[in-house]
């Protein structure tokens, strides 16, 4: 992020208006043929100090955000990344939100369910955005070339960025094209939602931010259709530990995350000193145990912050297959 980004970053407080505005603010992991996300424009807070002054807002008065987060602060990442989009979209100045999960029938079958259903206040064309919160590991030795999107792979392994871009353009991204969907978009919106154009073209974007963490001290270069702009960490085995911190500086602070507030990092007096964060560290792998993300931020006068994975040292236990190619 930029420097005037990480500003108005820092001036949230509250945690669910801190991981609403990483939302807007961080970039796509990857390029795709698709659109991308809403712009700030698009959602009517470009320009002068107006992301800053809805923010503030948003802090000032949370309780809307926090109805529509609800209870999925204890659930799964993804619900809980959707929630905060139907939030953003629907409070956003320059957006309306239309429908959210909307799952298309074809008679008695399930083809699928759409994410979010939008439209801008200045234009009534319905625009279909899927989101996916992603936070891959690289691995050096894997599937398919050295730049493949196989080789990056979830923490618990049941995912890869390839198998997840895949399902998305195949899939979901293409649900507007059938019949189906059209039908069930025009019964679950009002004409003045959409405008009269009954088979106008629906648009489709796609939002996936999140995070790419490189092998420590191995080269490792980034997937192809990676965004040039993509955040970053590292992750390395329990076993390395003592070397990556023997290499920190001295005043360097740590903070454990927990899910689902992997997006917005938290506030600088949340760190805690590293040999706190280490003893938990410690008892975690102190038998098989999952991945865990940590934080680092050097203390002194850059504050520079950093994302860390560590892994047992038996990861990874399993590997996704890479996507069939098309028949």
């Amino acid at each position: 992020m930029s420097e005037d980004d990480a500003a108005l970053l820092a001036r949230c407080h509250h945690p669910l208006v801190r991981d609403l505005a990483w939302i807007v603010l961080a970039p796509d992991l990857i390029r795709t043929p698709w659109p991308g996300r809403p712009s700030r424009a698009d959602l009517g807070l470009a320009g002068d100090d107006r992301l800053g002054d809805w923010l503030d807002e948003c802090e000032a008065n949370p309780q809307a955000l926090e109805r529509r987060v609800g209870n999925t602060v204890d659930g799964r990442m993804g619900h809980y990344h959707e929630r905060l989009w139907q939030y953003l979209l629907d409070a956003a100045p320059g957006t309306r939100l239309l429908a959210s999960n909307l799952r298309i029938h074809e008679g008695k079958r399930t083809l699928g369910e759409l994410d979010l259903l939008y439209r801008r206040l200045d234009d009534p064309t319905p625009v279909h955005l899927e989101v996916a919160i992603k936070f891959y590991l690289g691995l050096p030795t894997g599937p398919g070339p050295d730049n493949g999107q196989a080789r990056w792979i979830g923490p618990g392994g049941a995912d890869s960025l390839a198998t997840k871009r895949e399902h998305l353009d195949r899939h979901q991204l293409r649900l507007t094209d059938r019949a189906e969907t059209r039908l069930t978009i025009r019964q679950h919106t009002q004409p003045r939602d959409i405008g009269p154009p009954q088979d106008a073209t629906i648009r489709r974007q796609l939002a996936i931010p999140g995070v790419l963490f490189y092998p420590w001290q191995l080269s490792m270069p980034a997937p192809n259709e990676a965004a040039s702009d993509h955040l970053r960490g590292h992750w390395l085995h329990w076993r390395d530990w003592r070397r990556l911190r023997d290499s920190l500086p001295r005043d360097t602070r740590a903070a454990w995350l927990i899910k689902p507030h992997w997006l917005a990092l938290p506030r600088y007096e949340a760190f805690l000193p590293l040999q706190q964060v280490e003893a938990r560290l410690a008892q975690h792998f102190s038998r098989p145990a999952a991945p865990l993300q940590i934080a680092l931020l050097d203390s002194s006068a850059c504050r520079r912050l950093r994302r860390l994975f560590v892994v047992d040292d038996g990861w990874p236990l399993q590997i996704p297959l890479p996507p069939r190619s098309p028949a």
